[in-house]
């Protein structure tokens, strides 16, 4: 595609680096863009920009936060007994929004994929297993994605946990087999969390 600027040219070409935009889409938000008024473009370019170089990583859960510790670890009315296991901040977003659950959780940052090069040293597997040994955890929630790679991730925290004597669970399998949690609908993943079984039980079974 011949561009009629190399300063559209430019801009499509960086944001074509988003997930999930083509070339196509990318030129689309830059002409949009280039019709709104300075201070639209302004504004986002000042929230990118501060997103980037302001935002923090809770020091428990590592979650993304705007303070040391965020709004879900330091409320005092959520369950701090019981941590939910999740993948990245998306999981959470969308745990959230079925309002079932009233624990904390734990970001993981990924999940265990040597084709991908992530390793269990990428992960915050270690700072989990520090935190629940630290904290009187009654119940880790393995809220991990129903793929071979979510698998074998909750597979080695639960080897990890053994002996830690804490209630290991995990999801039901009403979200689908190969599908990441951000994905389901909010009704499946808030009965998939009510209706959560013992790691152990359902994995002997499959």
């Amino acid at each position: 595609m011949e561009y009629p600027s190399t300063l559209v040219e430019n801009a499509v070409n960086e944001l074509s680096r988003l997930p999930g935009v083509g070339k196509r889409s990318a030129l689309r938000f830059a002409l949009y863009l280039l019709k709104q008024p300075n201070q639209t473009t302004e504004n986002l370019c000042n929230s990118l920009s501060k997103m980037k170089a302001e935002i923090k990583y809770c020091k428990i859960c590592h979650s993304l936060s705007d303070t040391e510790i965020c709004s879900i670890c330091s409320h005092p009315k959520r369950n701090h007994n019981q941590i939910c296991v999740v993948e990245n901040i998306r999981d959470i977003l969308a745990i959230e929004n079925t309002n079932q659950y009233r624990g904390v959780y734990h970001v993981l940052g990924g999940v265990i994929s040597p084709i991908e090069g992530i390793g269990i040293g990428d992960l915050t597997i270690n700072q989990l297993i520090e935190r629940v040994k630290e904290k009187e955890t009654e119940e880790i929630i393995l809220a991990l994605p129903t793929t071979m790679e979510g698998d074998t991730t909750g597979f080695y925290i639960n080897k990890l946990l053994q002996g830690c004597n804490i209630k290991i669970t995990t999801i039901a399998r009403g979200v689908a087999i190969g599908d990441n949690i951000e994905f389901a609908d909010e009704i499946t993943l808030g009965r998939s969390i009510l209706n959560r079984m013992p790691f152990n039980q359902v994995h002997n079974n499959s």
